[in-house]
């Protein structure tokens, strides 16, 4: 004891974690979004450490990039992954689950003209125009393809890649509608530059069904379950946290360049406490007969293979 002790207070007296945090490696198609959030606030905020884990969050180019990342086994878990495309994967045998829920609707999708555009909606557009959404494999691609099957919109569906490339061709006269998530795209909005003609929740279906999920390859789940679980525990207290302290926003803001007022004002609209909910994936059954009418899935999936492919664990 007269060794062990000293040392023991060296590491303690120089700071020294006294054993190694557990890394994980998570894919974010949309990095900005206030959604993808908890894993980058709630690691700045401690909230991780706390829970002997270290986030590395890498930005992917859309959604469907992101759950790719986790199919090769090059990122341990993806956040604001499309549902529907997750579920086609996981058919297709890829190793691929649902941990969590990310985002239920989707309030914080849009889709905006110039201001000075002759459109007001998506009645008024024709075959000539253009309705931009991210990437094949995207909840934007998903909504507009919805936009088409169940609005009756006409315009010609055309992948334009992330918000400030879309926002670009927008203003250049290059597509007619662009699509967006909040908050990117508020301060033109305020300024009076871009006007919302649609959101993602105009496909009814959406409103009550998760449409994003925290996704994680199969063989970490199998293989690092222990540090997996621990995530899942910070995950849920960062969401809460995000919503209980002003701090959060703050920090947001500050990361984002975004005016703080604005994005508060803009929070309850775009990003209601509900909608990201981690306790189940709301109305899946839907999210299944949707995926079925768009030609996502070739067919439904059987309960047991549902049940193999939700493994969101309970709250502790």
């Amino acid at each position: 004891m007269r060794l062990v002790l000293p040392v023991m207070g060296l590491v303690v007296a120089l700071g020294l974690p006294a054993a190694a945090q557990d890394a994980l490696r998570m894919a974010s198609g949309q990095l900005g979004n206030w959604e993808n959030q908890a894993p980058i606030l709630g690691q700045e905020a401690g909230i991780f450490r706390k829970h002997n884990l270290t986030i590395e969050t890498v930005a992917t180019r859309g959604a469907g990039e992101a759950l790719q990342a986790v199919i090769a086994g090059s990122a341990d878990l993806g956040i604001g992954v499309d549902v529907a495309d997750a579920m086609r994967a996981f058919s297709k045998g890829a190793p691929v689950r649902i941990l969590l829920p990310a985002f239920t609707g989707a309030s914080d999708l849009y889709w905006y003209v110039k201001a000075d555009s002759p459109l007001k909606t998506l009645k008024d557009a024709t075959a000539q125009n253009t309705m931009a959404y991210s990437s094949n494999g995207s909840i934007s691609g998903d909504i507009v393809a919805a936009f088409v099957q169940e609005l009756g919109a006409k315009a010609r569906p055309t992948a334009t890649g992330g918000p400030p490339g879309t926002l670009t061709f927008v203003l250049a006269g290059q597509i007619d509608i662009g699509w967006a998530a909040a908050p990117f795209g508020l301060k033109e909005i305020r300024d009076g530059k871009i006007r919302i003609i649609a959101r993602g929740n105009d496909v009814r279906s959406l409103r009550g069904q998760t449409s994003r999920a925290v996704v994680v390859n199969a063989d970490a789940l199998a293989n690092r379950k222990d540090a997996i679980l621990r995530f899942v525990r910070a995950y849920r207290e960062a969401v809460e946290w995000m919503y209980a302290d002003p701090r959060a926003l703050g920090m947001y803001a500050a990361k984002m360049k975004l005016d703080e007022g604005l994005l508060r004002s803009s929070l309850k609209s775009f990003f209601p406490k509900e909608a990201m909910q981690t306790e189940e994936m709301k109305d899946i059954g839907g999210v299944v007969s949707d995926a079925v009418k768009l030609k996502i899935l070739e067919a439904p999936l059987a309960s047991e293979r549902l049940a193999e492919f939700v493994q969101i664990p309970a709250r502790q």
